[in-house]
């Protein structure tokens, strides 16, 4: 085992530096522009709404292609409840009560969906989901006096209090970040404990998890329900951030986007979410800085990448860099002990002198 990876599977060091993170992460936006503080609050977003979509097809191996459905739900529900007349007058309780919808209200819709789709296997799923943004955009555009139909609907969750000295966006980047945290940290726990195996089990092979008293179905529902919960803490989050949203929310193309995203990041990883919403927000941004003609040319060839050498994603660069150095390692030994000096006394007799050993052997017997 080599010294990096001992480090890399220390406890101690691994809180040390998650410790370090955190502490970067609260004081990044004191010391940030504006425009930096909003990226790394929309790059927060999409990583929630990664993670949702993790939970259904990395740990639980489903395929779900609705997804960006799920976050324009709660972003609609959040605008609209904390714009309504009773939203503004209860002032922060209507952002509470805003919060609440969003999310019960897409895990309610998920649960209905999944109750179907827990029953079919492959493209069947893929079918089933593919129809939510198809059939959510339409809707949200008829829907005008809920959402503004085309043009969107725009809402104040809030701003900065007085007493905190922050500016907006600083105060929306401490917002979504602890919100998120709490997110990423209650479904750390659930993947890792028996829900998480759980769905491991699932996903490895249904009828040994119901030869094992495990459910499929039961834990198929519990995931693209989980799901779409988290994605409307996503679009509750996106309201915060971007304060507008539209039918251009929910998507098809969004959605596509969020399952590369996923794949990049590193399926069945929490830190793979993570990175998959700096995938999410972070290329497009580049790419169109330099040239908008590219993007999608720079994003197929980062899939291309990831799928041929990092079929774990970019979650699985560390270990792929440690497997290359141990790999490294061997060849060095193997190839210094090729070419290392011979010692002529421990080398065997030569086949002459063996047999002329015999002959002595057995002349002395008889």
């Amino acid at each position: 085992m080599t010294a990096l990876s001992r480090l890399s599977d220390n406890a101690w060091v691994r809180a040390a530096v998650g410790v370090a993170i955190a502490a970067v992460l609260v004081i990044l936006p004191l010391t940030s522009a504006p425009f930096t503080n909003q990226t790394i609050t929309r790059i927060a977003v999409f990583a929630v709404a990664v993670l949702g979509l993790n939970v259904v097809m990395g740990y639980a191996g489903q395929v779900s292609l609705g997804q960006i459905f799920f976050v324009g739900v709660g972003a609609y529900a959040a605008a609209i409840t904390i714009r309504s007349d009773w939203g503004m007058a209860l002032g922060f309780w209507g952002v509470v009560v805003g919060f609440v919808l969003a999310v019960v209200l897409s895990g309610v819709l998920g649960l209905i969906v999944s109750l179907a789709a827990a029953r079919l296997r492959g493209l069947a799923i893929a079918m089933v989901t593919v129809a939510l943004p198809i059939v959510g955009v339409p809707v949200a555009k008829r829907m005008s006096d809920l959402t503004g139909g085309s043009q969107g609907i725009s809402a104040r969750v809030f701003g900065a209090p007085e007493w905190t000295g922050l500016d907006n966006d600083q105060w929306q980047y401490y917002v979504v970040m602890t919100i998120g945290a709490a997110v990423f940290a209650l479904t750390f726990f659930l993947v890792r404990g028996k829900y998480g195996r759980a769905f491991a089990i699932v996903k490895e092979n249904e009828a040994v998890a119901a030869s094992m008293g495990i459910s499929p179905y039961r834990y198929k529902v519990l995931a693209f329900t989980t799901a779409s919960m988290l994605g409307g803490v996503a679009g509750f989050l996106y309201l915060v951030a971007i304060q507008f949203t539209s039918p251009d929310t929910l998507s098809f193309g969004h959605s596509i986007e969020l399952v590369i995203a996923t794949i990049v990041g590193g399926a069945g990883s929490i830190v793979g979410s993570i990175l998959g919403g700096v995938y999410y927000v972070l290329v497009p941004q580049l790419t169109n800085a330099v040239n908008p003609n590219s993007t999608a040319v720079v994003q197929g060839v980062v899939v291309l990448v990831v799928l041929f050498f990092l079929q774990g994603g970019l979650a699985s660069l560390p270990r792929a860099i440690r497997r290359l150095v141990r790999r490294g390692r061997g060849s060095d030994v193997s190839a210094s002990a090729a070419t290392a000096p011979r010692n002529p006394d421990a080398e065997p007799p030569p086949d002459d002198a063996a047999s002329s050993t015999r002959e002595n052997r057995e002349r002395h017997q008889a």
